[in-house]
């Protein structure tokens, strides 16, 4: 008896001590560990997502170019499901029976989470659809919305937008699949601004996934936060027209307002319709730009590399001067071309000697081969080497050889070949200045980007300074601008030296004969402008053109390419001054419209 209550004692102990864990494990549970009940409540409510409106984009002007359209996606939630018609359905999407199949299959998994069906339906098709939405159980409308244009231009300056990918989400955490996100141009690098901030409903729903309301009567709730406005620099005047007359040329336009560095326009060539990235036949379109052999998609201002030709030899003239190598009367014969110890290069007839002003005026490639032969050959330099690295930094002050840091996500660097290029071709001290005479003239191992030339040209149009292009004017909410784009870079060559080459580039406009740019002159504009042939070993040479306007005081500066125009006279000087006036006087003159004429009814783009 005693044993069998002793046993009996141990085992009441042993019910009260698991008795006495269990409670406390209850308490944690209920009272001190939230986990539980955060589980329960996230199965008994759905968090949607609210899409926020992007901000809308306007040029200088406040001319409104980028908006927004409402667009619908259908949704499944496969947990609703029941028989519907599906007959009708189909119908009203223009869909067949196979993908409404297919679609369902698609997102049975997970049972209890609602996918996608049918994104960016029309506005059309969803009118229809809404009011026969109730025939349809398991189906509902998802709003949110699209870019729209109010113009068909400027497609590379904008960019488009985009549905996220896994690479995007894994750098940033804000996106989840199905969110958009600006893939270039304005949308691209001002997206933080432009995007706005996503809001969220959130409703209690039961255990198989039926909204049953708010959650919590709202508490949670969110208002999506709209983009801010944007206003870019450009003038959608000018861009309009110049796209206009590049319609039937390969090559680019980018103009700038020289004291500020903001980008009057910046033209690709050819382009396309940026609505045709926009809506469900995005891809298809995207698709067929990518394989259209006139490549519309590559943004030829900021990505080409060109060499620049004689628009190069304001440069190599400032550095001659600053070196002390030339001056303005310095002279130097011509004989159809530059002839020194077996190397030559070409020129075209011209009146000889001729002196430095004569030298930009007529584009004289024997003027420059001996200038660049002079900075080269200079004494005070141990080397040739020492000498070209020299000359390099002063190419490369005028922000040719890197990027310009402006406000696009694809601009590319150029190329200024470093003294250990030719070492490793030639071997050090293998080669001398008549190795490199080409770069004399723009040709040789030199490329740029018309953005860059457009910018060297905003420079010789400060008479020594630029600010770096961009093409932000002002964000809502935001008083200024980032400080790079306010902060002047100069080049360390004196004011004077800049007189002398803008009155060269003065004479080469508007100079009596030898000029190379007369069809550029403007009858109440100052213009002041370089023609150039850059050599293409695919083919033809392209038309270049720089030019400034007005001489004092310049309100735009400006480089054209036009590829396989040959003569910078041909085509780029034409269009380049049929833009400038543009811009200036807001129309061409009636003696200037057989220029224009001719420009609109040329055509190039087919050429070799």
């Amino acid at each position: 008896m005693d044993l069998f209550a002793e046993r009996k004692k141990v085992i009441v102990i042993m019910v009260l001590v698991v008795a006495f864990f269990l409670i406390v494990r209850l308490f944690y549970i209920q009272v001190i560990d939230n986990s539980y009940k955060l589980s329960a409540e996230n199965n008994s409510k759905r968090i949607e997502t609210i899409y926020a409106a992007r901000g809308l984009i306007y040029d200088r002007n406040k001319q409104l170019l980028v908006y927004n359209q409402p667009a619908y996606d259908l949704m499944i939630a496969p947990f609703e499901l029941k028989s519907f018609d599906s007959t009708a359905l189909c119908e009203l999407l223009d869909i067949d029976i196979k993908r409404l199949r297919s679609g369902i299959a698609r997102v049975k998994i997970p049972k209890y989470r609602r996918e996608p069906f049918i994104k960016q339906l029309s506005s059309e098709t969803y009118a229809k659809l809404q009011e026969k939405l109730y025939k349809f159980p398991g189906f509902y409308v998802r709003s949110r919305t699209l870019r729209r244009y109010s113009r068909e231009m400027a497609a590379h300056l904008m960019g488009y937008v985009g549905e996220v990918d896994e690479k995007i989400i894994a750098m940033n955490p804000y996106y989840v699949m199905g969110d958009y996100i600006g893939i270039s141009g304005i949308e691209g690098y001002y997206e933080p601004f432009l995007r706005g901030e996503k809001g969220q409903k959130v409703l209690l729903v039961d255990v198989h996934g039926k909204v049953k309301g708010p959650y919590q009567g709202g508490r949670f709730d969110e208002d999506a936060r709209v983009g801010k406005n944007f206003v870019c620099t450009i003038d959608s005047r000018l861009q309009g027209y110049g796209e206009l007359l590049m319609k039937n040329y390969k090559g680019s336009i980018v103009a700038i307002e020289p004291s500020t560095g903001e980008i009057l326009t910046l033209v690709s060539s050819p382009a396309y319709d940026p609505s045709l990235l926009v809506g469900r036949q995005r891809s298809v379109n995207y698709r067929k730009l990518e394989t259209d052999t006139l490549e519309p998609l590559f943004n030829r201002a900021l990505m080409a590399n060109y060499p620049p030709g004689s628009t190069f030899k304001p440069v190599n003239a400032l550095i001659g001067l600053q070196e002390n190598v030339i001056n303005i009367n310095t002279t130097f014969s011509c004989n159809l071309g530059f002839y020194a110890k077996g190397v030559s290069v070409g020129c075209h007839e011209h009146s000889s000697p001729l002196k430095l002003l004569q030298g930009i005026q007529n584009s004289c490639n024997s003027y420059y081969c001996n200038t660049l032969r002079r900075i080269l050959e200079d004494p005070k330099y141990p080397s040739t080497t020492d000498a070209y690295n020299n000359w390099r930094n002063y190419v490369i002050s005028f922000g040719f050889g890197t990027k310009l840091n402006s406000d696009f996500t694809n601009e590319i660097r150029g190329f200024v070949p470093p003294s250990s290029y030719y070492d490793r071709y030639y071997g050090e001290h293998g080669w001398s200045s008549l190795t490199v005479i080409s770069l004399a003239i723009g040709q040789g191992e030199l490329l740029m980007t018309p953005l860059q030339m457009a910018n060297m040209t905003a420079c010789i149009a400060n008479r020594g300074k630029y600010f770096i292009p961009h093409i932000v004017r002002q964000i809502e909410g935001i008083d200024t601008l980032d400080r790079r784009f306010t902060t002047p870079h100069t080049v360390n060559i004196d004011t004077a030296n800049f007189s002398i080459v803008v009155e060269g580039m003065y004479l080469a406009v508007n100079g009596g004969p030898g000029r190379t740019a007369g069809i550029a002159q403007l009858s109440n504009i100052a213009v002041c402008g370089k023609t150039g042939t850059a050599q293409n070993p695919q083919g033809t040479a392209h038309s270049v053109f720089i030019a400034f306007a007005p001489k004092d005081n310049p309100e735009i500066a400006i480089s054209v390419y036009v590829e396989h125009g040959e003569w910078g006279a041909s085509y780029a000087a034409p269009i380049a001054s049929l833009m400038i006036e543009k811009y200036l006087t807001d129309s061409i003159s009636p003696g200037r419209k057989w220029l224009e004429t001719r420009m609109l009814s040329g055509n190039l783009l087919y050429a070799k």
